[in-house]
């Protein structure tokens, strides 16, 4: 178990590095695959970028930005599965949503590594989870990236998976 929490420095560089992999990802991942969807009601790449552009407006530095800007503020919820059917992002160039998150991303950075010690522990509420400090968003924006890697990892290795033939025998699905 971690006895220590990340710095705004230690999150602002894995929040880099999580950019800096998935635009590696997508960079190799045919285009035929960037709107493929693994199964019914599961989101494609473009999907998944689109999802994480939201929360970097809605969730991460949006949320940072509302509390340092308003003392004790109520928080809002928002329907991701919603807003990802209205984004139509299966629709959309990869490398525009990318470009988008990315300039997003460079933002939720700089203000990330402004923020100063005195600033992690105000927060404000939200209705379903609570309590929500600055640190705390910073430790789920880090944990919340590494999830849709992994998502977009996945995606790629169910695409792949039927055409592996008896090698399916190395791995599971």
């Amino acid at each position: 178990m971690a006895t220590t929490s990340l710095t705004p420095g230690d999150a602002a560089g894995l929040l880099e590095g999580a950019l800096a992999a998935l635009r590696a990802e997508v960079a190799a991942t045919p285009s035929s695959l960037m709107d493929w969807h693994p199964a019914p009601g599961e989101w494609c790449v473009k999907e998944v970028i689109g999802h994480l552009i939201e929360a970097e407006q809605r969730g991460f530095s949006g949320r940072i930005r509302i509390i340092l800007g308003t003392p004790d503020p109520q928080l809002q919820t928002w329907d991701q599965n919603a807003v990802a059917r209205e984004r139509r992002d299966c629709a959309r160039d990869v490398h525009d949503l990318l470009h988008t998150l990315a300039g997003l991303r460079e933002e939720g950075v700089a203000l990330v590594r402004r923020l100063q010690p005195d600033q992690l522990s105000r927060g404000g509420h939200h209705p379903t989870v609570g309590y929500l400090r600055v640190a705390d968003l910073l430790h789920e924006w880090v944990h919340h990236d590494r999830n849709h890697l992994k998502q977009i990892l996945a995606n790629v290795q169910s695409f792949v998976w039927p055409h592996m033939g008896s090698t399916q025998k190395f791995s599971s699905p």
